[in-house]
């Protein structure tokens, strides 16, 4: 019963973390995001600049201050801090703007999210994957 009321608040998310693409999938609506793993950042604050196809147009065209960097690696995470402003921005995407919006109720952003990662990952690579996926929710 509990489950059903969460689900009218906010979306379920299957998310497969690639090497080179990232993809979201809603339940009952399939796959909604189809983008670049890609994130653009500020070399000394930090701050992402742009994520997806957006940062996936820098790469190569960035001046010294700005890394256009894929975060993931062979399957796995290897920048965390880039990895979790991604997942938050496509969370943050799919509950907050008009395109993401599938139904008239509002969305509360801490939807239950399957994120897929390769077979031979590590127990530390999984909690890595795990934790980003879990403060990916945090607004």
């Amino acid at each position: 019963m509990l489950d059903f009321l969460f689900g009218l608040l906010s979306y379920d998310l299957g998310i497969d973390l690639g090497t080179a693409n990232t993809l979201v999938l809603v339940k009952g609506k399939g796959i909604v995001v189809c983008e670049p793993s890609v994130v653009a950042r500020h070399k000394k604050t930090k701050e992402i600049l742009a994520i997806g196809t957006q940062a996936k147009k820098m790469v190569g065209k960035t001046p010294a201050a700005i890394d256009a960097i894929r975060p993931l690696k062979d399957g796995v995470i290897a920048d965390f801090d880039a990895t979790l402003a991604m997942l938050k921005y496509y969370i943050n995407f799919l509950h907050k703007t008009p395109e993401g919006s599938f139904n008239l109720l509002p969305k509360i952003p801490k939807p239950k999210v399957v994120v897929g990662i390769p077979s031979g990952v590590t127990e530390v690579e999984r909690r890595a994957v795990q934790d980003a996926a879990l403060n990916a929710g945090e607004f």
